[in-house]
């Protein structure tokens, strides 16, 4: 797989994960870059402020992203 077509999949998966936030807690999850082992996203809607948003990050973002691309060694929130 070249890095584009893995920088596409990572995506999708971004707004997936986006999407179900969206839907039960107000909030989104935007890709803001992928270089293969590190990942950074924006937590922006109801997420953004949020004293739950450091757990959301970890436990529903970066699980779901490590389970789909074990490569990735962090995910962060900018």
């Amino acid at each position: 797989m070249n890095a584009n077509d893995e920088f596409g999949r990572m995506k999708e998966v971004v707004e997936t994960i986006s999407h179900y936030a969206q839907i039960y807690h107000n909030g989104n999850v935007e890709l803001v870059s992928y270089d293969g082992e590190h990942v950074k996203v924006k937590m922006g809607g109801a997420c953004e402020g949020c004293p739950l948003m450091p757990w959301t990050l970890k436990m529903t973002v970066e699980r779901t992203i490590h389970d789909l691309f074990p490569n990735v060694k962090s995910v962060e929130a900018v």
